[in-house]
Order: structure tokens, then sequence, then C-alpha cells
């Protein structure tokens, strides 16, 4: 078909030389094209209507229509097939797959919200969400505008996990921003009504503490917080090595995760084209101050302190200050920790047990707990009350002597009490420790050791000097033993 600038230059050629040859030889073109062209002109240039092409899935075109909005465009040509079938398409599933396609990206140019960039403010909004990778759980968040970035790992997604991961994170930013904007996380949605989400009475006390506001994007919208979604998917494949980390090294992933933030952060950012840290020392002095303390995290629970010093949680115990006997006491369980608290201060912090199992510090009982539990004596006749009036190693040989099966040590103990008044308590006492390094444990054993005397060697150690006390005998002077002259 001849451009409107053809018909034109061919009207002009036929005025000129006045036949269609010869105007068909000045435009390049067959005399009959000339003349179709000046009698479409001479009829007012209308050209013919057009026929619009016959397609087979014509037909289903408008239930096609339908049900692409109906489903809001997520519907498939797949599954449409069997309805258009029904309704009379005879044509190929190729064919009806143009047609979804087109009536899908109809839709989406006339149901487009047009969403507009964020602008973000300094100190203003801090982004946080859960990613998952098989059964670790990464919690990512960043501050908005900065972009500085934190990432930490847990075993769990719960409120207590959550709400301790977000106090670590602001004592990490040194500050509080105004606005945390987190999904509608089931552990810190308390309800939502009219599109409107309400938070838990834990998230709001938590709020209130660090003075911060909790917001929370739309219910499956991931661009409304995309700046940390795309964090997640960061951690994961550039911090998270499929499994290399377990529960168990939970510790040992959390080291590596704080490394990995600080590199990160220490990067140039492809968005902002600056670091993070260093727009943090900018907005770290917009940021509201750190509360002097952390609130309580989970819930707490009232336990009274028993005979053994201890607190029963989970079916096992934990130890406490003797002091708190018979009190009662406030127990928090967070991240794998046992908190026992008493008038808002910290008693005990102990380490996660199995059912059953005690964790008991040395402190709360003032040392260590000694090999063998030992009992005390308590003397009851006049023999015994003498002997264990000799001191420690009195007690030392009773014990020793009831280990190696003694049973008539009753009766040899007035034997032993009757020696002191022969040789002195010193020189007994001196006796029977002789008698317990040596494990002699009978009263024939201490008598002898007293014949024996001071003479007797000490036990020492090995590559230890064995001193021997020499009996005194009379000396005379050397010169007693001088040549006398003799006159």
């Amino acid at each position: 078909m001849k451009s409107a600038r053809n018909r034109m230059d061919m009207t002009i050629a036929y005025r000129e030389v006045g036949t269609y040859r010869g105007a068909a030889a000045m435009c390049g073109c067959d005399p009959k094209t000339i003349k179709r062209a000046l009698t479409r002109v001479a009829a007012g240039d209308e050209r013919p209507a057009r026929k619009e092409p016959v397609r087979n899935y014509d037909a289903v075109h408008d239930i096609v229509v339908a049900r692409v909005d109906k489903t809001k465009a997520r519907i498939t040509a797949k599954r449409l097939l069997p309805e258009a079938r029904a309704a009379g398409y005879a044509g190929s599933a190729r064919n009806l797959r143009r047609l979804v396609a087109e009536a899908k990206g109809e839709w989406r140019r006339t149901h487009h919200r047009g969403r507009r960039p964020a602008v973000w403010s300094p100190g203003d909004t801090l982004v946080i969400d859960w990613g998952t990778e098989g059964a670790l759980h990464v919690f990512c968040a960043v501050l908005a505008w900065s972009r500085w970035r934190f990432v930490r790992f847990a075993a769990d997604e719960r409120a207590e996990t959550t709400l301790a991961m977000l106090a670590e994170c602001f004592e990490a930013l040194g500050g509080v921003p105004k606005v945390v904007l987190a999904d509608r996380m089931a552990c810190l949605k308390g309800g939502v009504v009219a599109n409107v989400v309400i938070p838990t009475p834990d998230y709001v006390r938590f709020a209130t503490h660090y003075r911060f506001r909790p917001d929370f994007c739309e219910g499956g919208d991931p661009a409304s917080k995309g700046i940390v979604e795309n964090l997640v998917g960061y951690a994961k494949t550039d911090l998270v090595v499929p499994g290399e980390v377990d529960v168990v090294r939970l510790e040992e992933a959390n080291a590596a995760a704080v490394e990995w933030c600080a590199e990160v952060n220490a990067q140039v950012h492809s968005e902002i084209c600056a670091v993070p840290s260093e727009r943090l020392e900018t907005e770290v002095e917009l940021l509201a101050a750190l509360p002097s303390l952390r609130p309580r995290i989970g819930r707490v629970a009232l336990r009274k302190v028993d005979k053994l010093s201890c607190v029963r949680i989970g079916s096992a115990r934990y130890s406490v200050p003797v002091r708190l006997i018979g009190r009662s006491v406030e127990v928090i369980c967070v991240d794998g920790r046992v908190k026992v608290l008493d008038t808002d201060e910290i008693v005990a912090d102990h380490a996660l047990v199995a059912p059953g199992d005690a964790s008991v510090c040395d402190e709360h009982y003032g040392g260590a707990r000694p090999d063998k539990p030992l009992r005390k004596l308590r003397p009851s006749t006049p023999a015994e009350k003498a002997f264990c009036a000799l001191g420690p190693v009195a007690e030392a040989f009773l014990r020793g002597a009831a280990a190696a099966g003694v049973t008539k040590l009753g009766v040899e103990l007035e034997q032993l009490a009757g020696l002191e008044a022969a040789h002195g308590a010193e020189v007994l006492v001196a006796a029977l420790e002789r008698a317990v390094a040596f494990g002699r444990w009978r009263a024939a054993d201490v008598r002898s050791i007293l014949a024996a005397g001071t003479g007797t060697p000490q036990p020492t150690g090995p590559g230890e000097a064995l001193l021997i006390p020499l009996p005194i005998v009379p000396t005379r002077p050397l010169s007693a033993y001088a040549i006398k002259a003799h006159s």
C-alpha cells in the first residue's frame, strides 16, 4: 500500500505529463498503480475497511478474561484448558497459552498499584525479619538509612528469642531507632482487625522499655521490606553453608556471624555507594539512648527455693545462693539460659540442661564440693571423747581404721587413751601421725611406734632428703688427744 507522499508524487507526475504511462515512468511503478492511486484520490482517499482476523480462541475469550480477573492473573493455561474445551474451544494448547498470556498482561497493566521508591531518614527505621536454612534460623536486621546490617543465628523463632535478638541488635547499634518494621510474625502479632496488626502485650512492653514504635508491613508483600529480604538471601548464600552449621555449634555460628557483619558493613554498599559503618557514625547521633538494663524477656515463673538451695524448672534443678532458701524467686528462661531474679537482681545464671539434670554453681555454696562427703564425728563414750580431743590426726586415724575393717576399734580406743597419760599428748599425736602415714591401725602398732622413740626415720616424698636424727654421745675436745712431752 502506497503512502500519502507516494500518492502525492503520482498526482503531480500525472498532471505534468497527462498520461498514466508517463507518470508511471517518472515514479518508477506500473501504470495500473498510478490509475488506482488517482481513482482513490478522486474518491476522497477512502481506504477499504480491514477485516479483523478470525482466531480459533475468540469464542472463549470472555471466559478466559473473567477467570484471569477472578484469580488476579494467577491461573495457568493448563488449568483453563479443560474449561475452554467444554466451552467449545477446538484449538491447540499453545494458542490458548497465547490468549492467557495476553489476558494476564492486560490485567497487570490495568491493576498495577504503582509503587514508589522508599525514602529513608537517618535514625528512623530498623527493618527485621527471620530466615531459615534447614534446621537453622537466621535473624536479620537492617538500619534503613545507613544500610548497617545485623545477622545472628538461633535455634527457634519464638517471641523470647526474637526480642533477645532485637535487644542485642540495639546494643550493637549503640542506640534505638524510632520505628521497628517487622513482617507479620506470629510471635509478635497478637491479632489483626480491619488489616490493622495488634502487637502482643510482651512486644508492647518491650517497645515501651526501649521507646520505639512497633510497625508491621503488609501481609505477603516483600516489596515493603525489600532491603531486609535481600539481606536474608545474601546471608543464606554468603554466610550460611548448608550442612556446616547446626544447633549444637550455635555459639561458633554466631561468632562467625559477628565477623561476617563486620566485614560486609565495612564495604561499599551498591545501593547507597557508601560504607554502612561510616554512615552509622553519623546516624547513631540521631538514635535514642539505650536504657541502663535489658527488660525481662520471656515468661516469668515464680519458684520457691528448696532445702538444697535449688529451684526446679522443666524437671531440672538450678542452684541459687543459700541465703535464699525458703524464699520465692522469679525464673526466666530465654535464649538457652535460665536466669533467677530476686528483687530485680540476677542472682543466678545457668545454661539450660536436660530434664532430670542439675546445674550447680560452687559459689552458691561457699566453695567447691569435696571429693568425698565427710560425716562429722560424734563421740559418745569417755574413751571416744578423750581420743577425739587429740585433734585432726585422731579423726584421720578413726576413719582409716574404719576403712581397714578394724572391728574392735572401740576397745582399742581405751588403750590409746591410756597411752596419753604415759607418754604425753604431743608424743602420742606424733605416733598417731606415723601410724596414719604407714597404715597401722592397731593400738599395739601405736605402742610399738612409741617404744621405738624418735630415732625412726620419717616418711618423705620421692626425691626428698631422708633426715634421721643421730644419737647424742659424749665428746672430748681435741686438746685431750695432744701428745704431752715427758720431762
